[in-house]
């Protein structure tokens, strides 16, 4: 994992930890995993799937009764975001708060990071 020895990947709020657990204790799924993959206007786009085997590569963060694992080439594009779920009059879900992306389409769902991490040698 691209982290720093005793901080977590990603963070959740409480919000997001309560509604993980909801959609865990649901179905009796063992988490959520989240990854980013190539798609969307402006070149990536996040994914979130049920998760009912924790993979060994795969980062786990737990919190609050939550656990989301970070697929293994999602991690160095993830480090560092806040997870949170919101409800508004139109909407609820996932939203990410992510220090590593430098521009995102005008609906939102589609992200942009900087070429550095994009580059595959």
């Amino acid at each position: 994992m691209f982290g720093i020895p005793g901080k977590q990947a990603v963070t959740i709020t409480d919000r997001a930890a309560a509604q993980i657990a909801k959609l865990m204790a649901k179905d009796g799924h063992q988490g959520l995993r989240i990854g980013v993959k190539k798609g969307g206007c402006a070149g990536m786009e996040y994914t979130m799937d049920y998760v009912d085997e924790v993979n060994p590569l795969d980062e786990v963060v737990e919190q609050n009764g939550a656990r989301v694992m970070i697929a293994p080439m999602a991690q160095m594009f993830l480090f560092g975001t806040e997870i949170d779920y919101e409800v508004s009059l139109l909407e609820s879900g996932f939203k990410f708060k992510n220090p590593n992306v430098v521009d995102a389409c005008g609906c939102g769902e589609s992200i942009k990071f900087d070429e550095s991490l994009t580059k595959s040698d």
